[in-house]
């Protein structure tokens, strides 16, 4: 058996993206801290010192999940954050199909996505001998407009105010393309662009065609990144459509929901971003997490893969569990991939 030369992670990444067999199987995951994500500085410390405690290969952003639609209007109560509880949306700008004329570009260097922006600078500056790739998080424009409407918007496009809707999407589109831009010059590798409306579940895939995918090709296409991820989020997404995304990699809920991870491989072409189902994670089910990780290398042999969580981790935290999964990774591939090289 001929060794593997040893790589830095970011040339790991890029063997994965190339399809070649990297040194050792990348792997990944992402949390939140949302008793910090409001704060720059403290959030790019809890995110570097996550990134340091998992020794992972590539490091995603743990933005604030509610950044996007807080400068176009939303406000957000966070006061039962710091009681166990989540943010929630207590005042959209969107209650009528009329106020759709009322959301306007942002500035994207005031205000939540300024403050977004500010914990990607100090992020990389933390990372910057680190030779690891750092993805910035944004949201699908249809997923924002979602919000700003309180979840009102597929009924005002099915009342006939598509065209309402429409406009709104491209002031919105506008705003996210400036911060995914503003993110390549900081020095991020690419973005994760997380799409939580397209699943079958939410709407149809006639209406994704109109309503999402023309935006979110604007936002993937706005990225000069060399490691663009799609993140399809939830149960039964749209893969006909998001397969063929101008992404490197595709990300879904992988052993949640179809498709399954050959198919994912063939179809899409790309290197794959997951292997875990992440409740199995919560849940401490090391067999359902030692069985995913033995599938998933054990079909994609190795290559194309960036092994992961399909999603966020939840709280509270499982340093056992979570140095189960580097160490079931490595006993795995030194069985099933070592004899490949």
């Amino acid at each position: 058996m001929t060794m593997a030369i040893s790589m830095t992670k970011t040339e790991r990444i890029q063997a994965a993206l190339a399809g070649k067999q990297p040194d050792t199987i990348p792997y990944t995951m992402w949390t939140h801290f949302p008793d910090d994500d409001l704060d720059p500085v403290a959030n790019a410390e809890k995110t570097y010192d996550f990134f340091k405690q998992y020794d992972i290969d590539i490091l995603k952003t743990m933005n604030n999940g509610m950044y996007s639609v807080e400068d176009f209007g939303c406000e957000v109560d966070f006061s039962e954050i710091s009681r166990g509880g989540v943010a929630r949306i207590v005042r959209t700008p969107v209650q009528d199909a009329a106020d759709w004329k009322n959301i306007k570009p942002a500035n994207i260097l005031e205000g939540a996505l300024g403050r977004e922006l500010r914990y990607l600078s100090l992020l990389l500056e933390k990372m910057k001998d680190e030779a690891a790739p750092v993805l910035f998080t944004v949201f699908s424009p249809l997923t924002t407009a979602n919000k700003l409407s309180g979840s009102r918007m597929l009924e005002h496009i099915q009342e006939g105010h598509g065209d309402e809707v429409r406009r709104a999407l491209d002031v919105i589109t506008q705003t996210t393309c400036q911060l995914v831009e503003k993110a390549i010059e900081l020095g991020a590798s690419g973005i994760y662009l997380a799409t939580q409306m397209s699943s079958y579940d939410i709407m149809s895939e006639a209406m994704y065609r109109e309503y999402g995918m023309p935006f979110d090709l604007e936002v993937l296409n706005a990225s000069s990144g060399w490691c663009n991820v799609v993140h399809a989020h939830g149960t039964n997404p749209m893969f006909n459509l998001l397969k063929d995304y101008p992404s490197h990699v595709f990300n879904w809920h992988a052993y949640e929901t179809l498709p399954d991870v050959e198919e994912a491989a063939l179809l899409t072409g790309k290197c794959l971003m997951g292997g875990i189902y992440r409740m199995d994670i919560t849940k401490g089910d090391r067999n359902a997490v030692r069985n995913q990780i033995f599938r998933t290398v054990k079909t994609l042999r190795g290559r194309s893969l960036i092994l992961s969580p399909s999603c966020v981790i939840r709280h509270p935290l499982d340093d056992d569990m979570l140095g189960f999964i580097r160490k079931v990774k490595q006993d795995i591939e030194e069985v099933l991939v070592s004899h490949t090289y």
